[in-house]
C-alpha cells in the first residue's frame, strides 16, 4: 500500500530505526507501574530575556477564529514548516528543481516533433509537444510499460484489461487522470476549478472517458486469500465484475457528512448561518452543521418530493397514502440530510473522483517500478528531470531485478502486511497511551503473524544460503512480507514487556536474533533487552543448573549469562556503534555484582563517554528592533545601551560583530581601519578558534559526509543487483537503510581497517584526480572544499578514531545526518622547530557545538557528542556570552 501526498510516514519501510520512546520505558525494568501515563503537557521552558530560544523546526499553533480565506481553513492546527518527504530514488538522485517553472520551461525549450518517435523515444530524446504530449504522462506510461515489460506475472486478466483500456484512453483523459493521480487522490474534485484547459482542449469529454463503466473479465487469481492479522482486503479496493476509472459524485453522494466536506469556508459560512450553527473554524462548524442537520425533521417542505425522504413509508394496511393526510401518516420523520445534500451538490456542481480499485492498482505499478513502498507527487518527474540536469555522475552498472516479488501472491501479501502494520503503529504510536484493550488487539496480530513469519524467515534464508550471493538479497528483503512481519514482531515483544510476559519476550528476542537478514540495525536493541531479562527475570521461569540450589546462586548463573549476552552484542559486528555503550555499561555493572577479579573484568576506558568541555566566548550582539511595525515608543529606542533588551521574536537567528575582523589598509595612506563585520553566533565562535590557532569551517555535517564520501566512493557503486535503477543516481538506493552496510560488510570493514592503518589521504587524492575535474555528483561531496585542507585534515585526525566515526556513518547513514557540531576545526600536523630539526607535531582535530544562553542539546547533539568523545575526538561546548548588546 503506496503512501499518499500526507506526511504521515507509518508505511514508509525505508529501514529506518525507530527508537522506543522514553514514556515507553522499554529499556527498564519497571514492576511498580503496568502502564505509566505520561504528562498531560510538555513543560514549557521560558526564555530569559535578551537571550534567543530555538524554535521548534515544525511549530504549530491554534488559530482562535475562522479566518476569512479558504487557505487554512481545514484544521484547526496550521504546519509552518511542512516535513520533508523524499522517496529511495529521489535521495539517491542530485538536487532537482522540480517546480511548475522549472517543468514548464522544460517543456517550452525541449518541444519538438513526435511523429516517428516511441515513448523510449521521447524520453530519452527530451522531447514534448503541448497539447499531444506531457511528461507527466510519458513518466506514468514509462513505469507501467516498464513493469509490464518485465514483471506482468504479478497482474491477473482483470487487471491487464485495465491496463489495455488505459492505453486505449485519448491524451487529454491520461492526462486529466495523471494531474488527479499526483493531487489529494481520495478527494473530489470540481469538474468547473479542474482547469488544465491548455492540455485538455475537450475537458468533458476526457471526464465522460475516465467516468465511463467498462466490463472486466473474471479474475484467474485468488483474490481472496487470507492474510496473517488481517482477515480480508479493504472494501472497495479489489476489481469487481465492472470499473471506472473515475466516480460520478452523482452516483456516490448521498450522505451530508461527504458532502459538506466539498464546501469552502465561505460557502460553509453561509450555509451555516441559514442552519443557524455556529463554529470557531471548519472543523467546529462541520460538526455543528451535521448534528444540527440530524436534528431538524423536514416534514411539509414544499421543495421535497416524498420519493426523496426516509419518510416515503407505505401502509402496510392500505395501498397509497392520501398526500391530504401526509401529517397525519405515522411514518418516521425524516431529517433535513438531504435538502442540505441537494442544495450542496447545487452549489458545487458536478465533481470528480479517482475510483479507488483502479487508483490501487496504478499504486501498485508504482510499488513495483520504484522499489519503494511511497511515493510523492515528484516521483513520476525526477528520473526524467535528472536526465537534463547536465550533471556528471560516477559509472556504475544499472541493474534491476525482474523477480523482486516471487508471485502476485507475495506482493498482495506485502501490501496486507503494510495494512497491519499501519494498525499496529496505529495504537502504539500515533494515539497516545495505548490501553489494555488496544494493546490486547496488538498482541492478538502479533500471534497472528508469527507462524507466517517463522515460515517466511526459513524460506529467505534457504535463499541466501543457495540462491544469493553474499549480500544480493538485502535491498530486495525490504520489499518483502518477512520484513513488515519482523517489525510486527519487534513491537509485538514490546507489548510482552508491557503485559510482563517475560518468558515468552525472551524466546522471541532470543529467535530475533538468531535472524540476521532483517532489520539488523535494531539487533543492538534485542540485545540490551536480552540482558536485562536474564539480570533480573529469567530466574523465575527458566531452569538452572543443578548446583544451584536456592535463588541467589540462580540470579548469579542468571547473570553470568546476560554478561554472555552482552559480549555477544559488543562482538557482533551487525550491531551498530551506537549500541556499544549501554552494553558496555551494563557489562560493568554485572561484572562488579558478581564480583569476578579486577583483572578478568572487561576494560573499557579507552571508549568511555566524557562530557564534552566547555567554553566561554564574550562578544558583542546586535538587536535589531522593528521599526515600520513597532510601536512609536520603541522607534525612539534606537540607541546603545549596555542592557539587555527583550528580543522582538523567538528564534531568530542573531547577529553578532566579529571579533577579530581582517584590517582594511588604505592603499594611499597605508593606514589600518579595523571594520565593524556582522556574523552569525557560529562565526564568531569560528573568529575565537583562529585567533587561538585552529582552522574550521561552520559545516555541521557538511566536512563528516564530504569526508565519507572520499574514503567510500568505490564501495558506494559497487555492484549490487537492484540499488542502481537509473543512469543518474549520487548513490545506491540502499544507502540510506539498514541494508547498506551488511550486503557491503566485507569491503566496508576492509576499508576502516584501511582508514585505521592511516590510508586515508591516499584514498583522498585518488578520488580527486579521478572526479575533480568533472565534478562528479556523489553525495554529500562537497567539492568547495579544497584537496589541502582535506588532507591537513586526513593527517590531523588520529587513524583509528577516523575509522570509528566513518563506521557510524556506514552504519546508519540516513539517521545520523543531523546533529554533528556545529563547527569543525584542526590543526595541521608540523614540525614544532622552525629550523626543521625538530620532532613532528602531531595534529589534532576538535568539534565543537555553539549554544547561545538557554540553549539546550538535543539528543541527536548528545549522540555525537558521545560518539566523537568515544572516538578520542575532543569536543567542546562553546557558549556565547553578550557582554555588551547594541540595539540599533
Amino acid at each position: 500500500m503506496l503512501l499518499t501526498s500526507s506526511p504521515s510516514k507509518h508505511n514508509a519501510m525505508l529501514g529506518r530505526s525507530i527508537p522506543h520512546p522514553k514514556s515507553s520505558r522499554f529499556d527498564e525494568a519497571d514492576d511498580d507501574n503496568d502502564f505509566p501515563t505520561p504528562p498531560a503537557k510538555r513543560i514549557k521552558h521560558e526564555s530569559v530575556a535578551g537571550s534567543p530560544s530555538k524554535q521548534s523546526p515544525r511549530k504549530r499553533w491554534i488559530k482562535d477564529e475562522v479566518p476569512d480565506s479558504e487557505a487554512d481553513s481545514d484544521s484547526e492546527e496550521i504546519e509552518e514548516h511542512p516535513r520533508d518527504r523524499r522517496t529511495d530514488l529521489e535521495t539517491a538522485l542530485p538536487p532537482i528543481q522540480t517546480d511548475k517553472e522549472a517543468i514548464q520551461r522544460y517543456e517550452e525549450t525541449r518541444a519538438a516533433e513526435q511523429a516517428e518517435l516511441d515513448l523510449q523515444g521521447r524520453v530519452e530524446g527530451r522531447k514534448w509537444m503541448r497539447g499531444k504530449s506531457s511528461i507527466y504522462v510519458d513518466a506514468f506510461n514509462l513505469a507501467l510499460d516498464k513493469v509490464l515489460e518485465e514483471e506482468s506475472h504479478l497482474f491477473d486478466e482483470a487487471e491487464h484489461t485495465v491496463f489495455s483500456t488505459w492505453r486505449e484512453l485519448s491524451y487529454e483523459a491520461q492526462y486529466l487522470y495523471v494531474r488527479l493521480f499526483l493531487r489529494k487522490t481520495s478527494s473530489w474534485h470540481r469538474i468547473q476549478k479542474l482547469g488544465y484547459h491548455s492540455d485538455t482542449a475537450d475537458l468533458a469529454t476526457a471526464i465522460e472517458d475516465l467516468q465511463l463503466a467498462r466490463d472486466l473479465p473474471s479474475s484467474s487469481s485468488a483474490e481472496a486469500d487470507e492474510h496473517p492479522g488481517e482477515s480480508e482486503a479493504p472494501e472497495g479496493t479489489t476489481l469487481a465484475i465492472d470499473f471506472s476509472l473515475a466516480d460520478k459524485s452523482e452516483d456516490c453522494i448521498k450522505d451530508l457528512e461527504e458532502a459538506s466536506s466539498l464546501l469552502l469556508l465561505d460557502e460553509l459560512k453561509a450555509l451555516a448561518k441559514d442552519a443557524k450553527v455556529q463554529g470557531k473554524n471548519k472543523k467546529e462548524l462541520l460538526r455543528a452543521f451535521r448534528r444540527t442537520s440530524g436534528k431538524q425533521t423536514g416534514l411539509g417542505f414544499s421543495s421535497f418530493k416524498r420519493s426523496d425522504t426516509e419518510g416515503s413509508v407505505v401502509s402496510t394496511g392500505s395501498g397509497l397514502v392520501d398526500e391530504d393526510d401526509r401529517e397525519s401518516t405515522p411514518s418516521r420523520p425524516e431529517n433535513r440530510d438531504v435538502y442540505w445534500v441537494n442544495k450542496i451538490m447545487a452549489e458545487t456542481g458536478p465533481c470528480i473522483r479517482l475510483s479507488l480499485p483502479t487508483l490501487k492498482l496504478f499504486e501498485r505499478v508504482h510499488l513495483v517500478f520504484y522499489r519503494s513502498t511511497e511515493w510523492t507527487e515528484k516521483s513520476l518527474t525526477t528520473i526524467i528531470l535528472a536526465r537534463i540536469a547536465r550533471w556528471n555522475f560516477p559509472e556504475y552498472i544499472v541493474s534491476r531485478s525482474a523477480n523482486i516479488f516471487a508471485s502476485r501472491t507475495l506482493l498482495l501479501e506485502f501490501e496486507a502486511s503494510l495494512r497491519t502494520q499501519f494498525r499496529v503503529d496505529n495504537v502504539l504510536e500515533f494515539n497516545g497511551t495505548p490501553t489494555r484493550e488496544t494493546l490486547d488487539d496488538v498482541l492478538d496480530v502479533f500471534e497472528e503473524v508469527y507462524p507466517r513469519w517463522k515460515v517466511l524467515l526459513a524460506e529467505e534464508q534457504q535463499k541466501e544460503d543457495s540462491i544469493y550471493s553474499t549480500g544480493e538479497g538485502a535491498y530486495l528483503r525490504r520489499l518483502s512480507p518477512a520484513w513488515v512481519y519482523t517489525r510486527i514482531v519487534h513491537k509485538g515483544a514490546y507489548v510482552l514487556a508491557k503485559f510482563k510476559k517475560h518468558l515468552r519476550e525472551h524466546e522471541v528476542l532470543c529467535e530475533l536474533l538468531q535472524q540476521r537478514l532483517f532489520h539488523t540495525s535494531r539487533r543492538g536493541d534485542w540485545y540490551q533487552r536480552k540482558a536485562l531479562l536474564e539480570e533480573h527475570y529469567m530466574h523465575l521461569h527458566l531452569p538452572s543448573p543443578a548446583d544451584c540450589k536456592d535463588v541467589e546462586s540462580k540470579k548469579k548463573h542468571w547473570k553470568r549469562v546476560a554478561l554472555r549476552t552482552c559480549e555477544e552484542g559488543l562482538q557482533d559486528q551487525l550491531t551498530h556503534l551506537i549500541f556499544h555503550h549501554d552494553l558496555q555499561k551494563r557489562t560493568m555493572k554485572i561484572e562488579k555484582q558478581l564480583k569476578v577479579p579486577k583483572r578478568l573484568q572487561h576494560d573499557f576506558q579507552h571508549v568511555l563517554l566524557t562530557k564534552a568541555a566547555e567554553r566561554n566566548f564574550k562578544g558583542i550582539r546586535i538587536e535589531r528592533l522593528p521599526s515600520h511595525n513597532s510601536s512609536r515608543r520603541n522607534s525612539e529606542q534606537n540607541v546603545t545601551t549596555t542592557t539587555t533588551p527583550k528580543p522582538d521574536r523567538r528564534g531568530a537567528k542573531t547577529i553578532w560583530l566579529d571579533p577579530h575582523p581582517t584590517p582594511i589598509i588604505d592603499a594611499e595612506t597605508g593606514e589600518e581601519t579595523i571594520p565593524e563585520n556582522e556574523c552569525s553566533v557560529e562565526e564568531m565562535c569560528l573568529s575565537n578558534y583562529r585567533a587561538l590557532g585552529f582552522k574550521g569551517y561552520h559545516s555541521e555535517s557538511g566536512i563528516l559526509r564530504t569526508l565519507f564520501a572520499y574514503l567510500f566512493t568505490d564501495i558506494l557503486f559497487l555492484y549490487i543487483p537492484n540499488v542502481f535503477q537509473t543512469e543518474f543516481q549520487t548513490c545506491p538506493l540502499d544507502l540510506h537503510t539498514d541494508a547498506f552496510y551488511p550486503s557491503r560488510i566485507s569491503e566496508v570493514n576492509a576499508r576502516l581497517n584501511g582508514i585505521s592503518n592511516g590510508e586515508a589521504a591516499a584514498l583522498i587524492r585518488d578520488v580527486w584526480q579521478i572526479h575533480a575535474e568533472r565534478k562528479t555528483c556523489i553525495i554529500g561531496l562537497d567539492w568547495a572544499f579544497q584537496l589541502e585542507d582535506l588532507l591537513e585534515i586526513a593527517g590531523a585526525w588520529r587513524p583509528e578514531a577516523l575509522s570509528t566515526v566513518m563506521r557510524v556513518l556506514v552504519q546508519e547513514y540516513g539517521q545520523r545526518g543531523g546533529g554533528v557540531p556545529d563547527l569543525f576545526l584542526w590543526k595541521a600536523r608540523g614540525i614544532k622547530d622552525e629550523d626543521g630539526d625538530g620532532e613532528e607535531a602531531s595534529g589534532e582535530v576538535m568539534f565543537a557545538e555553539v549554544k547561545s544562553e538557554n540553549d539546550r542539546l538535543s539528543d541527536t547533539q548528545r549522540m555525537w557528542i558521545d560518539v566523537l568523545s568515544g572516538a578520542g575526538v575532543r569536543v567542546e561546548l562553546c557558549h556565547a556570552i553578550a557582554q555588551e548588546v547594541r540595539v540599533q
